[in-house]
């Protein structure tokens, strides 16, 4: 019998204390049995989206991916009128566009968007797609997705959330990060005071390492300065976590995750290549501080082996990056199998929004979610969307939540 995370994690710094590793301190010992690929499987194979409400068909007319100052939309109108909107993740679009126009957009027209889900597994297959696969075709898969859902939330009068599942909280704990690394210690636990206090979350996430850097820090000293000062400045009522960007080869990654685990730190992301699976097991296995990876994913096959594997302890899609909500979705049923939450990645400014419906709906997505900064720019939902005592409400409204997207569009120009 698996435990649950949470009663894990309570164990496992006394876990470490006694030497035990990870892999001897969790689920009963080494050897103990897990879910098997097939009920994985199974739960990744169960319909995401929730239909019931469509009577009749809802044919996609147009797609355009617009431009307004800044910010690229992807706009998606039905043949009886009906409309939806999504936000790209910059700077994909500058490049990514020519896969959305040949490639994306003409497989949908004249499809009905109640058919979205089977619809994902034909696109992949039209003109040859699965050749692209990876982020060049996810993230324009993604955009035009997350428009058809906005579609068909305005439609049925439904948040976003409710087309994917149970609606199962109405806000979620954040935490607010620093992508720095041209900071000295003193300098960004300075800045990390700065957006506890601007945000008022109770939970900072900051950079170790140097990004893909084979071991090398981002400065001389850096990391192992960085995690102590920030946990003696910002206190014990502060969780910290930590992203190496897949700086680190194993042993590396487990003397930096000890000096995390000195200071109780919640967790430690991507610690080892992205794409070195085995390697992120053995990190995990060793620590018990919980591992998180995930961000740079694209295979669902790749994520079935970390999640039966326990390559990781946290799973972290990224919406944009693997493909958007439904197939997101898949990764967190495996995960939830295993006991594991999926707690997404952000890959975008307005990237926040589409988080906060996945984990509106999603049972375990872990104790917190990403918050941007600047976030507040986005002044288009009705009821406004709040930040409150380290809480971010949920879009309530149908679709995504925007109330105007006549108004949100005016002066947009077609690219």
């Amino acid at each position: 019998m698996r435990l649950d995370r949470r009663q894990l994690l309570s164990g496992a710094l006394a876990a470490g204390a006694a030497g035990l590793t990870r892999a001897e301190a969790r689920e009963g010992g080494p050897g103990a049995s897990g879910p098997s690929a097939e009920d994985l499987d199974r739960a990744a194979a169960r319909p995401v989206l929730r239909t019931d409400a469509f009577k009749a068909p809802v044919i996609i007319d147009s797609i355009r991916l617009l431009k307004k100052g800044d910010e690229y939309f992807v706009h998606v109108r039905s043949k009886d009128g009906a409309e939806g909107v999504a936000l790209t993740n910059p700077p994909r679009e500058l490049y990514l566009d020519k896969i959305l126009k040949q490639l994306i957009v003409p497989f949908f027209i004249g499809k009905d968007a109640r058919q979205l889900e089977d619809l994902l597994w034909d696109l992949y297959r039209f003109k040859d797609n699965y050749k692209l696969y990876g982020l060049a075709l996810w993230s324009p898969q993604a955009w035009v997705e997350f428009a058809i859902l906005d579609m068909l939330g305005r439609i049925s009068a439904q948040p976003m959330g409710a087309l994917l599942g149970e609606i199962v909280r109405k806000d979620v704990a954040i935490y607010v990060a620093s992508g720095r690394r041209d900071t000295t210690p003193a300098q960004e636990v300075e800045y990390l005071q700065k957006l506890l206090a601007e945000s008022g979350a109770r939970a900072v996430k900051f950079r170790v390492g140097g990004r893909m850097s084979r071991n090398e820090d981002a400065s001389p000293g850096r990391t192992e300065t960085l995690i102590p000062l920030a946990r003696k400045t910002l206190g014990d009522a502060i969780d910290i976590h930590a992203d190496s960007n897949s700086s680190y080869d194993p042993p590396f990654a487990i003397k930096v995750g000890r000096i995390l685990e000195d200071v109780k730190a919640v967790y430690f992301e991507e610690p080892c290549p992205f794409d070195h699976l085995d390697d992120t097991k053995v990190v995990a296995d060793t620590l018990t501080i919980p591992v998180a990876g995930g961000e740079q994913e694209y295979s669902d096959w790749r994520f079935r082996w970390m999640i039966l594997n326990r390559g990781v302890d946290i799973v972290q899609p990224d919406l944009h990056y693997y493909g958007g909500m439904i197939r997101s979705m898949r990764v967190a049923r495996m995960a939830a199998v295993a006991k594991m939450p999926t707690t997404v990645h952000i890959s975008s400014g307005f990237g926040f929004v589409y988080m906060l419906h996945f984990a509106s709906c999603v049972p375990d997505v872990g104790k917190y979610q990403e918050y941007k900064l600047g976030s507040e720019k986005y002044a288009w939902f009705d009821p406004p969307i709040t930040v409150k005592d380290g809480r971010m409400t949920v879009p309530s409204g149908p679709g995504v939540g925007i109330k105007d997207i006549a108004g949100l569009l005016k002066g947009a120009e077609e690219v």
